[in-house]
């Protein structure tokens, strides 16, 4: 049988079982020994009620050592592991459940209030792993036959930010591949120490953080959620040597050490800081550099293709927003949608992508599927890029975001990289909005640092000198706060909805 990825911990579990692995919040740690125990009583549980290979386990989850047991276990046993975030809302579980099919429902109850809701609306009851609990086991779920049993890993639900999420079906290969590309180019072994806050229900999460750190016997030091001031504790005391996360985490830091007063954070061990899941403008790039006194490395991935196809060197320091380098085993093009034929070295179209990483489909939904697998294997990504001469990619926004206008392309990011450059604007965001004539008028929204305020005059003033008048939003619209999913994703959809009310 070919590897799986519950085999990343076996190999430790013969090596080195005593070394630390899981550093806790309460200043507890557990040790390769200590996980493979929970994975033990998980994967004894799971047997007991009746689930099989090839069914699904929902896990209602934030970050702590059971659901990394738990995902583990249920390798195993060959079933999927399925993460949602317990900060979603109950219909959305709901929904995610019926859609997976799922065999059983667990929740993280110890370690959040919000999972802890969701197990009370199920009639959960107590797990063999302390800290947990699960729901009544769903006789009418199906399992999935092979081929498709055998290789799945893990059900990831995209995001939703654009339209309805779906079930991204993870392969073992996939993730173990991924886990030795990123272990290889952050030089990650068993002396380092990852913050782990990202939620591992996200393949960020899931294969950068969690198994990448599991293949390379690297230390996790695993935070249930995102919260600043304890990230500066960890980074000045807990000996964390990565820090990982989307750019809304860099953007929230920045917005609490300025609250604070604090210049640069105090992290002797730090050597490595990374974003991804999400696009990076220049100036917040040059922001978290100079804070750190290091080089921001980015990459670009997503669900659909596991952990990344391209990703920044670490000897390299680059002067711009590029995502780096195609990785190995994977290819990517930049593909003219309308005819689906490669477009030449500098120009902008969408990226398509095959290789070891790839999905096999969204789960049950053969439409979805069809709708973006072409010719050749290639998946079609709905991101908009360019590709230099040097090999170096450039992500530059949806291909369903793009706003036309006037006949011209506005993409938006280039007009949030302009507003972000304002003082006082913490992040922003440009949508499009469908106008009487069959236009499209940009619109956007500003997030505003604690305590400015907004001159929208000196703004457009500002924009002016930085944007041809076709990329001139309409209207400038300043709000509290960005709406954001539980990732860290502008949630565009919502601007929109926002936008056509204005």
């Amino acid at each position: 049988m070919a590897e799986r990825i519950h085999q990343l911990l076996d190999r430790w579990l013969a090596e080195a079982p005593g070394r630390p692995f899981i550093h806790l919040p309460d200043g507890r740690s557990l040790s390769f020994a200590d996980l493979g125990a929970l994975a033990d009583a998980a994967e004894a549980e799971l047997r007991r009620l009746g689930v099989r290979a090839g069914d699904r386990v929902l896990v209602v989850a934030e970050n702590c050592p059971e659901h990394a047991a738990l995902i583990l276990a249920a390798s195993r046993v060959g079933a999927w592991s399925c993460g949602v975030n317990a900060r979603m809302a109950p219909g959305e579980v709901d929904a995610f459940a019926e859609k997976a099919d799922a065999r059983l429902l667990y929740f993280t109850t110890s370690g959040s209030r919000a999972a802890a809701e969701h197990a009370r609306r199920h009639r959960a009851v107590d797990s063999v792993l302390n800290g947990m609990q699960h729901g009544a086991v769903r006789t009418q779920a199906t399992v999935e036959p092979p081929p498709l049993q055998d290789e799945v890993a893990a059900l990831i639900f995209t995001s939703g930010t654009t339209g309805q999420p779906k079930g991204v079906m993870v392969t073992h290969q996939a993730l173990i591949h991924f886990a030795r590309v990123s272990a290889a180019s952050r030089q990650l072994g068993p002396q380092d120490r990852c913050y782990a806050f990202v939620p591992m229900t996200h393949i960020f999460g899931l294969a950068t953080v969690l198994l990448t750190s599991l293949y390379a016997g690297a230390q996790l030091v695993l935070r249930p959620q995102f919260e600043p001031a304890e990230l500066l504790d960890a980074l000045a005391h807990h000996g964390v040597t990565q820090l990982q996360g989307p750019p809304a985490l860099f953007s929230r830091l920045l917005a609490h050490m300025h609250e604070q007063g604090i210049a640069h954070p105090e992290a002797p061990q730090l050597r490595y800081v990374y974003t991804g899941a999400g696009p990076l403008d220049l100036t917040l790039k040059t922001r978290v550099e100079a804070a750190f006194g290091q080089t921001l490395h980015h990459g670009y991935g997503l669900s659909e293709y596991a952990g990344s196809v391209h990703l920044t060197r670490l000897s390299e320091r680059r002067p711009d927003t590029s995502v780096g380098y195609v990785v190995e085993d994977a290819e990517v093009q930049v593909t003219d949608p309308a005819s689906g034929r490669p477009v030449p070295t500098g120009e902008r179209g969408e990226l398509w992508m095959r290789g070891r990483g790839l999905m096999r489909g969204y789960f049950r939904d053969p439409a979805a599927t069809a709708a973006v697998m072409k010719p050749g294997g290639w998946y079609a990504s709905g991101d908009l890029g360019e590709l230099h001469a040097d090999g170096a990619l450039f992500v530059v926004g949806r291909l369903k975001e793009m706003i036309i206008r006037s006949g011209f392309n506005v993409y938006p990011a280039e007009v949030e990289l302009a507003l972000n450059q304002l003082p006082g604007v913490q992040r922003s965001a440009v949508v499009g909005r469908p106008a009487a004539d069959g236009n499209e008028e940009v619109i956007a929204f500003v997030e505003l640092s604690a305590g400015a305020s907004f001159d929208e005059a000196a703004a457009r003033a500002w924009l002016r000198e930085r944007l041809a008048p076709y990329k001139q939003p309409s209207h400038i619209v300043s709000v509290a706060e960005l709406p954001t999913s539980h990732n860290g994703k502008v949630l565009k959809r919502r601007l929109q909805e926002q936008a056509s009310h204005i």
